[in-house]
């Protein structure tokens, strides 16, 4: 497991454990993904948000990530509820770390952020090149995407491959 005792004013959220369990048994296209074994590592692991490790059973599967926060929220997002191929563990995993940074935030990496409303919808986003002290700067990006009142929560994508990463909500008063 992953010893980075970093820590953000932003917690950045995996996939919820119950979520997972179905993805595993069916996929949010509905299908069935066969795992397999990490043989490099290194995929990103939406389950504990951390790379994979050689030999780790992992398997990609199709995941929409606004779909269960709108369900949840009784958000209606409509054409906004995409879906995407994302890595996690074949089996259950102990989830991410309690003090960690930032998934995945390697410094010169590029990250969309995309924002959206208590109805699901996008309401902007930023485009972020990740400087040496990535952390701080997600945080500062987040910071000002809760600056406007109508941003209930902040998707994180790759720019490379266009998949989601993590999330993060807007906190609680």
């Amino acid at each position: 497991m992953d010893t980075d005792t970093r820590t953000t004013r932003y917690p950045a959220l995996p996939i919820p454990a119950d979520a997972l369990a179905r993805l595993r048994v069916s996929d949010d296209a509905g299908l069935t993904r066969a795992p397999h074994t990490a043989t490099d590592g290194g995929d990103p692991l939406r389950c504990c948000l951390r790379p994979s490790l050689p030999g780790e059973r992992i398997a990609l599967v199709t995941y929409a990530p606004l779909r269960r926060w709108a369900a949840a929220t009784g958000a209606e997002p409509g054409a906004y509820d995409e879906q995407g191929p994302v890595f996690v563990h074949a089996d259950a995993c102990e989830g991410p770390a309690p003090s960690m940074g930032h998934p995945f935030a390697r410094p010169g990496a590029l990250r969309v952020l995309r924002r959206y409303d208590a109805g699901g919808r996008i309401v902007g986003g930023r485009l972020l090149e990740l400087p040496d002290a990535a952390d701080e700067a997600l945080d500062d990006a987040f910071a000002d995407a809760f600056a406007d009142p109508a941003v209930a929560l902040v998707h994180v994508r790759a720019v490379e491959y266009g998949c989601f990463q993590f999330e993060v909500r807007r906190p609680a008063p």
